[in-house]
């Protein structure tokens, strides 16, 4: 996203959250301070959903970026949400190395005096209220938008699927790692499309593509494109969960093994002579460096880490195949091929 666009969502994004910061100021500095942390979670970011947005409102022929940027910032909001949620639902305190929300409110909490347990009950409060706003924030920045109703309307009816529909994905995910059942290759697909690829990818092209004005075809394109290069995405992130270089990733390389979830990665070598050896170490809780690397290197033996970089290739290349369509403009196209050349070069 070009600077001066990313600059211009990120003053948009603390125009709202300002805006609430000074509405909590009438309800006590606990409420300022969760509103001060819910605008932390929010910054740092890359920015893709608000670049998504933008680009394929810009990619249709629309002009008005005041109009688009409350659309672009809603998409940063659902987000923050759903971030938020999740480091909740895996009671993490940090995110990339800092305190996130639930991590501020504990040492809140212990710097007021508070006793361990209660610490942990505000925290997890201050995490569920937080994602809450942010996800109504989201919502406010879309029906409060300066457009046509109809238009409005659709764009309505869009987040509200991208909430119904990952929140479908991110309970399939909890529910298959917490009751350890057999979770098929395609199972664990459907559940990161659910989970992540309709709010990251396909909404957001979508929602820029209504403002503009875009016929049902383009939208349609767009939805399978979104859908195809946002499990492309996952499906590399679940490789960097286990093999990626945390100072790179800003994520624990032990966690998923940790908690036994039911990645891509797993799914395969479920399928394969070397599963014996690796299931001891899956979901215990406890898992070493040690074990860790005797983990991969089965996982790599076995041919899984293989065959999921080979499946997150295969969606690159029919998403770019998708868009071989005279309903997508050719700067349009140019730039989410870009997109997927990204996604195929994640960093472990």
């Amino acid at each position: 996203m070009p600077d001066l666009i990313a600059a211009g969502v990120d003053t948009e994004l603390e125009r709202y959250l300002a805006a609430a910061r000074l509405r909590a100021s009438d309800y006590g500095e606990h409420y300022v301070a969760l509103w001060e942390a819910l605008a932390q979670a929010s910054s740092g970011g890359k920015r893709g959903r608000p670049a998504l947005v933008l680009a394929a409102y810009a990619g249709f022929g629309g002009t008005d970026l005041p109009l688009a940027l409350p659309v672009a910032v809603s998409f940063e909001l659902l987000h923050t949400a759903f971030i938020i949620h999740d480091d909740v639902i895996d009671r993490d305190l940090t995110r990339r190395g800092s305190p996130n929300v639930a991590g501020e409110f504990t040492l809140r909490a212990i710097r007021h005096g508070a006793s361990a347990d209660q610490a942990g009950v505000w925290a997890t409060t201050a995490g569920i209220l937080a994602g809450d706003l942010a996800l109504s924030e989201a919502h406010r920045a879309i029906a409060t938008l300066p457009t046509a109703p109809h238009i409005r309307g659709r764009l309505l009816d869009l987040l509200d699927r991208a909430v119904f529909v990952t929140a479908a994905g991110e309970l399939a995910d909890v529910t298959n790692t917490a009751l350890h059942a057999p979770v098929t290759l395609s199972e664990v697909l459907t559940t990161l499309e659910r989970k992540t690829a309709l709010y990251s990818f396909e909404a957001p092209l979508q929602a820029g593509a209504i403002l503009a004005g875009a016929s049902a075809s383009a939208l349609d394109v767009l939805g399978r494109f979104g859908r195809l290069v946002g499990v492309a995405f996952q499906l590399a992130d679940d490789v960097l969960g286990v093999f990626g270089d945390p100072a790179v990733t800003g994520k624990s390389a032990l966690s998923d093994l940790r908690e036994g979830k039911f990645t891509a990665l797993i799914a395969c070598a479920r399928t394969t002579d070397a599963w014996p050896a690796i299931a001891p170490f899956i979901g215990t809780g406890t898992t070493t460096n040690e074990e860790a690397e005797l983990v991969r290197a089965h996982l790599r033996a076995c041919g899984a880490v293989q065959a999921v970089d080979e499946l997150a290739y295969d969606h690159i290349r029919r998403a770019i195949d998708v868009l071989d369509s005279p309903d997508v403009p050719q700067a349009l196209r140019e730039t989410l091929i870009g997109l997927t050349e990204t996604a195929a070069d994640r960093q472990r």
